[in-house]
């Protein structure tokens, strides 16, 4: 795709980027994304089993993923950088931006923060900088801070989003007349259909997390790829936590919590529910009924596991296909009278 700002921005083939999704976004589906064309991503604790506390051990982990990933990879791969919005939650990002620029890595996906953060110091370091967003507001105040560029974050996608509730459908032609920089779009999307709607939205790209769940090299416990697998329709809940929304598979864990909501349960309350049945016990140890289960709406559009690259492939495919029938549907009517 000669043509298009954002592959000539990151260097890839496709304009395909795979979504951060901390443990269980490993060097193993980031190199098989940046194999495949696209631009695969590491989680913050991507490949890890064991949930730390340790500064100097995170940094040291994302080290070894780096590395790891170079090994089998010679492309373009993006290591994500939650930003932190406290004191330690930047204790921990400062390590991983040290660690991202001492490794020489070409991409950095920021989120959680605000771009002003760090944004600077990576672009001195020759690393290109995407950062998620959730209103256009927020795009035009991260293209002033000079990222490369911004990923539109819709409510339909998983894991942690903004409580606006803004959606892809309304989000991407808002943030593509507000800003001038290369616009990925999240949430929603997992197959031909959504890549193509998104381009015509105004998307340069795609940013897809849940449909790379179901892939042989996602870290995801086989009881998470089974249950997205079997999940259909609505098959996901939205659950308020305090500043951000947190997208989940319906499970016994989002109707404990939202139960717990709607009888009025103290934010101590429902701080402790959600460490007991922590995302790490879904997605790592695999209880996907118990424990907090990320994923986005598009679940119910998984019917089966495929490798990274028959993921990409068959979008490719596929593409040409959409469009044909985008065409036919807005040919003229030849009316016969």
């Amino acid at each position: 795709m000669n043509g298009n700002r954002l592959c000539h921005l990151l260097d890839i083939q496709y304009p395909i980027v795979q979504a951060p999704m901390n443990w269980i976004s490993g060097a193993d589906l980031a190199a098989a994304v940046s194999n495949a064309g696209g631009l695969g991503t590491i989680g913050p604790n991507g490949g890890a089993v064991e949930i730390t506390s340790d500064v100097a051990e995170t940094g040291k982990r994302l080290r070894n993923e780096i590395k790891k990933a170079k090994s089998l990879t010679d492309k373009p791969f993006a290591v994500n950088l939650p930003i932190g919005m406290d004191d330690r939650g930047r204790e921990f990002s400062q390590q991983c931006v040290a660690v991202a620029k001492e490794e020489g890595i070409r991409v950095a996906i920021t989120s959680v923060g605000p771009p002003n953060v760090y944004t600077e110091e990576l672009k001195d370091a020759s690393i290109t900088v995407l950062h998620a967003v959730s209103t256009p507001r927020h795009a035009r105040k991260a293209e002033k801070c000079g990222v490369d560029g911004v990923i539109c974050e819709g409510y339909e996608g998983g894991g942690h989003k903004s409580i606006t509730g803004l959606t892809t459908m309304t989000m991407i032609p808002m943030t593509a007349d507000a800003v001038k920089i290369p616009i990925l779009a999240a949430g929603g999307i997992a197959d031909a259909r959504g890549v193509a709607a998104a381009m015509v939205l105004g998307a340069d790209g795609v940013y897809m997390g849940t449909r790379f769940m179901a892939t042989n090299e996602c870290d995801a416990h086989q009881n998470v790829k089974n249950a997205l697998i079997e999940g259909q329709d609505a098959c996901t809940t939205a659950i308020k936590k305090w500043i951000v929304t947190g997208r989940n598979l319906t499970n016994a864990f989002t109707q404990k919590y939202t139960e717990m909501q709607e009888s009025g349960a103290s934010t101590e309350e429902l701080m402790q529910m959600i460490a007991e049945s922590s995302m790490h016990n879904a997605l790592v140890l695999g209880d996907t009924d118990q424990g907090e289960l990320p994923c986005g709406q598009i679940a119910g559009l998984i019917d089966n596991r495929l490798a990274a690259a028959e993921i990409i492939r068959g979008i490719l495919t596929e593409i040409p296909t959409v469009i044909e029938a985008l065409q036919m549907k807005l040919a003229p009517i030849n009316m016969r009278y």
